[in-house]
């Protein structure tokens, strides 16, 4: 949900940060409580954030979560409600651009001390970090990370297509598709029909082309870029995905098709790592796919982050303020990372935990390694498609473009490149 100006008029004055050693203070003698809003009430995001609560509660503490099912906006609308009572939670999830537009609305605390103590941004990719440090201090602390453009292959459609090499360029995964098409795979491209996975299948094509043309049109909204040769040849890409794909598919969830996956009726799977949860939650094993980063023409892996963070909201009470600093010291605690990543099929935001071991999956190491890489060769960049690089109101005028040219196979890549542009300067 976009934040209006009417809704930032109506908060306006509120502004400010609760500095540290206040909040600090608030430790000691008091109980900590903690009051908390998310989305997650369900499958492994829902049994991720219970065990949080658990490990919160272990350590002495009150948990109060209030869970919002559904859709973001919907968990938008009780935190926006609550901050314009005057009743605000002690820290809700929020991620993103979002987290600057709505750090105008409301005091926030500032936790640089605690992250300082925890050694935290260190570990914590760069672009990453500046998302959640808006105006230089940080309000909210990242998690849990996917990338966007992970691929899933399905077992039985690569033994379909004889195929048993994992595509690394565009040209591989082209190859692979045909391949598949030719061995009786009836849709070489796993697809949903909601608008987030369309806009994934652009944003993984046109970082693989080019992460810097990537940065450049799509984070930073540069004019020229996004009107440059890189944009045109990610909509082509995008196109000759769209034509693997089952037409017949319309707004559903990605996950509707996952038995078709694995049967081998759809190919390839262009999906965050959260996949992998769904996946092992219907029961199908890790045997029968792999999964591996998303097509790079540079060969080195391309990471598009997404990250679930959690910003916390100015307090008065000691013993909120306490459940605040419990809360921030156990989201960057590498142990509780684990535990939450392992549930969930990400991986700890903490780029220093050791993923060999136990309880880890061949994905998740691959995930992690990409990721490393990735940050090593300036390849790490946010997802625009789960509204990391670009605030809402901009993300829906980009995906509303890129969801229509998918479904719309008379429109040219050159028609679309155009329209982008102008949906961008339309929405600045």
């Amino acid at each position: 949900m976009p934040i209006t100006t009417t809704r930032r008029r109506l908060l306006a004055g509120s502004v400010a940060t609760l500095a540290l050693p206040a909040f600090a203070r608030a430790q000691g003698a008091v109980k900590p409580r903690l009051t908390v809003i998310s989305q997650w009430s369900a499958g492994s995001d829902g049994a991720a954030i219970t065990a949080l609560g658990k490990k919160f509660e272990e350590k002495g503490g009150v948990w109060q979560h209030s869970p919002v099912p559904g859709f973001t906006t919907e968990m938008m609308n009780k935190l926006r409600a609550q901050i314009m009572a005057g009743d605000p939670p002690a820290c809700s999830q929020l991620k993103g651009p979002e987290i600057a537009a709505w750090s105008k609305i409301a005091p926030t605390v500032n936790l640089d001390a605690l992250v300082a103590a925890a050694g935290y941004e260190k570990v914590v990719a760069p672009d990453l970090a500046r998302l959640h440090k808006p105006g230089g201090k940080w309000i909210s602390l990242p998690l849990q990370i996917y990338s966007t453009n992970m691929l899933f292959l399905s077992k039985r459609a690569m033994d379909k297509a004889k195929a048993d090499k994992i595509p690394v360029t565009w040209a591989d995964f082209n190859g692979l598709a045909e391949k598949m098409k030719a061995g009786g795979v009836a849709y070489p491209v796993a697809n949903g029909g909601t608008r987030p996975d369309d806009g994934q299948k652009f944003e993984a094509s046109l970082a693989g082309i080019s992460p810097t043309a990537y940065r450049a049109a799509i984070m930073n909204l540069d004019k020229k870029a996004l009107e440059g040769p890189e944009i045109k040849a990610a909509f082509a890409q995008v196109r000759k995905i769209s034509d693997w794909m089952d037409p017949n598919v319309g707004a559903q969830h990605f996950s509707t098709n996952l038995k078709r996956f694995i049967d081998g009726d759809m190919g390839m799977m262009i999906m965050g790592g959260w996949a992998q949860g769904v996946l092992r939650n219907a029961g199908f094993k890790f045997e029968e796919f792999i999964i591996a980063p998303g097509p790079s023409d540079n060969s080195k892996p391309v990471f598009l982050l997404n990250a679930d963070a959690f910003i916390f909201w100015q307090r008065k009470e000691p013993d909120l303020q306490a459940g605040q600093t419990l809360m921030a010291q156990l989201v960057m605690d590498p142990a509780i990372q684990t535990m939450y990543s392992q549930i969930t099929g990400s991986i700890p935001v903490r780029t220093d935990v050791d993923l060999s071991g136990n309880g880890w999956s061949d994905g998740q190491r691959r995930t992690g390694a990409a990721l490393k890489e990735a940050i090593a060769s300036n390849q790490a960049v946010l997802s625009l498609a789960h509204n990391m690089a670009q605030e809402n109101g901009m993300t829906a005028a980009m995906i509303d473009v890129i969801t229509e040219y998918v479904k719309n196979k008379t429109i040219k890549p050159e028609q679309a490149a155009i329209r982008l542009a102008e949906a961008v300067e339309g929405a600045r």
